[in-house]
């Protein structure tokens, strides 16, 4: 049989990666790639190393994909820019080489960045918010930006007032480091560009398209902090509401930028939904709804929502299986799998969880067999992917090969 050219390979994924989540006849089993730290380790490459040097973390992901071949691949876009970073000073960051050993994953240091008493001004002007409060709060180079002068104020007369707040030394100083760290994101946004040309010119496709988070989850990691939404949603129960309402328009503008794309996946990373955080009673008032809502405006755009479910959702299983019939991937981690499937077979597609300890200390033979009961069960019908627990950092490569070309040659229909 005739090798493969690229575009067939490519059109192929493409085509079997867009027809499991529609939960459509497919020729195999897919298999995800959402690889974290694991293929500069494969690569023999620290974090540091990678982190520093765009050149470098895009050679050790093709390197990688190059050995593993999944259908989708994720590319270096977590190895985040520290150049850029640095220059921001960012304070609720911690990674390899700045605060932390050379080879770990960072660490997101979580902080209150807006005060119970300015939910009102997130709720009416969140931009002005973001960019008066936020990013000074976030990144101290950036602190004069709290004097930027809001630009609702601009209509009529008073435009002359906004441009003259850019006389502000503080505000000019913000700008002059908010520039510099813009140049060095653009060099980065170009390799990545750049990566994601260089695999489809081999036949793969990227694993995602845009990059989302909850609506929940963007107020209570990203402004509120983890203890304080917990409690807003007994002391101010109202104002969170409102200002999920907010997040939620975020949520759909983040994930828009999938739109059009060849594999139009937006990757939804799951944090505070777990019983460990809320109730099921708080998890169908203040979570659900504004996923879901969100959820339905991206499907409308005719982008696939996966969502990346991180930990154990068996009490939420009858609540997060009313969706629109295949038009959702779901990924779960800690939850039975046999349980998952009973609650959201035909309705939407699920993906994991190889254990990623069974990776890193198993064998081949344990991985296999993990891997058949996994296709035999979640697999039987469709509407499955292979993919591992959580995102990997460690494995032994012999295990991961084991996991995906087992998968390749067992899960065919």
């Amino acid at each position: 049989m005739a090798e493969k050219s690229p575009e067939q390979l490519y059109n192929e994924r493409v085509k079997r990666c867009l027809d499991v989540a529609a939960l459509k006849d497919i020729d195999r089993v897919p298999v995800f790639g959402p690889y974290q730290l694991y293929p500069y380790t494969f690569a023999g490459v620290t974090f540091k190393d990678a982190m520093n040097d765009y050149a470098l973390a895009g050679k050790a992901c093709h390197k990688f994909q190059d050995h593993f071949q999944p259908d989708l691949d994720f590319g270096p876009v977590l190895a985040y820019p520290a150049p850029a970073m640095k220059l921001l000073d960012i304070a609720w960051f911690k990674w390899a080489g700045h605060g932390l050993g050379d080879h770990v994953m960072y660490q997101y240091l979580e902080k209150e960045n807006m005060t119970a008493d300015e939910y009102d001004e997130f709720i009416y002007d969140p931009s002005h918010f973001m960019l008066s409060k936020w990013m000074p709060r976030s990144f101290p180079p950036l602190k004069g930006l709290s004097d930027w002068p809001a630009a609702r104020r601009n209509m009529w007369f008073g435009w002359t007032g906004g441009l003259a707040g850019l006389a502000s030394k503080s505000v000019q100083e913000a700008l002059r480091n908010a520039i510099a760290a813009g140049e060095e994101l653009n060099r980065w946004f170009a390799t990545l560009g750049k990566y994601g040309d260089e695999m489809k010119a081999k036949g793969t496709p990227q694993l995602y398209a845009s990059l989302d988070w909850a609506p929940f989850d963007i107020i209570g990691d990203t402004l509120r902090g983890t203890r304080e939404i917990l409690m807003d949603m007994r002391r101010r129960p109202e104002k969170l509401h409102d200002a999920l309402e907010v997040a939620t328009k975020l949520f759909i503008e983040y994930g828009s930028g999938a739109a059009g794309a060849d594999v139009p996946y937006c990757w939804i990373w799951i944090h505070k939904a777990t019983r460990d955080f809320m109730s099921d009673a708080q998890f169908k008032e203040f979570y659900w709804p504004y996923l879901k809502k969100g959820m339905l405006a991206l499907i409308e755009k005719g982008i696939i929502p996966v969502v990346y479910w991180e930990a154990d959702i068996e009490s939420r299983l009858e609540h997060v299986a009313d969706l629109p019939v295949g038009k959702v991937i779901y990924h779960v981690s800690a939850t039975n799998m046999d349980k998952a499937c009973s609650a959201l077979k035909g309705v939407t597609a699920i993906a994991g969880n190889v254990p990623n300890i069974l990776l890193q200390s198993g064998t081949p033979d344990d991985v296999k067999a993990y891997c058949k009961k996994l296709i035999d069960t979640a697999g039987k019908g469709g509407g499955y992917i292979m993919d591992t627990e959580v995102m990997l950092d460690d494995a032994k490569p012999e295990n991961l090969k084991a996991m995906i070309d087992f998968t390749k040659e067992y899960g065919q229909y």
